[in-house]
């Protein structure tokens, strides 16, 4: 629950996408009932059962059959429904979760991380785009992003001692991270979530995917290298310069000694990690693989990861366990948006909505299209700034909208990706980003200052990748 200065607060997601249910049961009382024909066609994201432009027709909510009005006991319902409704996908997120509470627990993503920093310590520069790159990877390959705290404390002394300030600290790894998240090639908690919600088997733009993984990158790389030889020719000029005085005099007394050693067996974890995500990009291409398959190769990363990593077959299961704990608020909130569309599917008015804004964008070409579906995911975002979540709340409707306009229901998942990351950036509400500027003691204001302008070039190159996604 967040707290302002007045005693206000923001209520928990939970309680919000509660509030959503019992609001859309209301509209199933005022908006009219009605239902397109549906038929199986082959899309460019492959067979879909998808709504016939057209053929809207309007039907009765009380009925010898029913009544289509959702009362208590139906919102009471929905979240239960929408569990089992979620389920196939819930069980990844499961899965998930315990596999990367494993790897997490042998802490070879760390440790390597800090023996990488270690040996590049002294080449300043070339550490930034090397760091902001990795990081970037952990983004779109498997969602890194509450991870990213250790490393805040990690690179702060490191980066400083380079002549550079805590604002670029932050870029590297907030930056790196949630722009690689942005853009997601196999990310399980944005893009393959998205589009097993959407029914979009194999991953059909992945190769897209990564040139827009390359050029983002590329632009935040750029961004926060030119502004970090700004900064160390004119340090006076840092928005962070008073704080970063403090900084550097806290280090200072710090013991430097203390180093992990990166064992072999942290090692062969990292190779089992690649060699597992290089399977799964495999599958998706060369075989179209769905939630029952990914799953699959997960759990047997996870498990060897384990044993190689030298736990025993009690730390494993605990690890796993663990892992599933973590993430279950996830999957709880999947569900819970489940039931949003459990509610509006059987109040009958989901169609009635998809009617209503095909007609408003009848006729508009793709850029204005996906233009208006990020304009909605961004304002969405603010409220459930978890991707799965708001892919679970909203990938539904954009999808069946794209297979009305005609365009390929992937931009969905595009936009998705790029809105709910492009926000959280930018919002107070975002966890990430609030704990990674309080650690670096950088305001919101500043935050914006900063960095405001490159987020209005990303935002146009994001849109453009959107646009071009609709037409494939």
């Amino acid at each position: 629950m967040i707290k302002n200065k007045i005693g206000l607060h923001m209520p928990h997601v939970i309680t919000l996408i509660f509030m959503l249910i019992v609001f859309v049961a209301i509209m199933t009382w005022i908006i009219p009932s009605g239902s397109f024909e549906r038929q199986l066609v082959d899309t460019a994201a492959g067979e879909r059962e998808v709504a016939v432009s057209g053929t809207y027709t309007t039907v009765k909510k009380v009925t010898e059959e029913g009544d289509l009005r959702q009362g208590i006991a139906q919102v009471l319902q929905a979240p239960g429904k929408g569990i089992q409704r979620g389920i196939e996908v819930i069980a990844f997120v499961f899965i998930i979760g315990g596999v990367f509470s494993i790897m997490d627990k042998t802490k070879a993503m760390n440790v390597g991380l800090k023996k990488l920093v270690s040996r590049l310590g002294n080449k300043s520069i070339i550490l930034i785009p090397i760091l902001m790159m990795l990081f970037g990877l952990g983004g779109s390959t498997f969602g890194m992003s509450d991870e990213l705290v250790p490393f805040y404390l990690l690179l702060m002394p490191i980066i400083l001692s380079m002549g550079y300030d805590s604002m670029t600290v932050f870029l590297i790894v907030c930056g790196g991270a949630t722009m690689g998240y942005a853009a997601s090639t196999i990310n399980p908690f944005s893009v393959l979530i998205a589009q097993g919600v959407a029914g979009i088997k194999g991953n059909p733009q992945l190769i897209f995917r990564m040139m827009q993984f390359v050029i983002i990158m590329t632009i935040i790389i750029g961004f926060t290298i030119f502004r970090a030889i700004k900064i160390k020719a004119h340090p006076e000029k840092s928005v962070t310069f008073e704080n970063d005085k403090l900084f550097r005099r806290n280090f200072s007394n710090e013991d430097k000694n203390d180093e992990e050693i990166f064992t072999g067996r942290q090692r062969g974890v990292l190779i089992i990690f690649l060699i597992g995500l290089c399977v799964v990009v495999f599958g998706l291409i060369k075989f179209g693989w769905y939630m029952n398959e990914l799953s699959m190769v997960f759990l047997g990363m996870g498990i060897l990861m384990g044993i190689i990593g030298g736990l025993n077959e009690r730390q494993i299961s605990e690890e796993f366990i663990e892992g599933v704990k973590g993430i279950a608020f996830a999957a709880m909130v999947i569900g819970f948006c489940n039931g949003i569309m459990v509610v509006a599917q059987d109040g009958m008015i989901i169609d009635t909505i998809l009617n209503a804004l095909t007609k408003v964008l009848e006729g508009s070409s793709n850029f204005v299209f996906v233009g208006a579906m990020y304009i909605v995911q961004s304002l969405l975002a603010l409220l459930v700034p978890s991707s799965s979540g708001q892919a679970a709340l909203s990938i539904p409707i954009m999808s069946s909208l794209c297979d009305l306009h005609g365009v390929n229901p992937e931009a969905s998942v595009t936009v998705l990706q790029y809105a709910n990351q492009m926000t959280n950036i930018m919002s107070p509400v975002a966890g990430t980003t609030v704990a990674g500027l309080a650690i670096c003691k950088i305001s919101f204001g500043k935050w914006w200052k900063t960095f405001w302008k490159c987020w209005v070039v990303l935002t146009i190159v994001i849109i453009v990748f959107c646009t071009v996604s609709a037409g494939m």
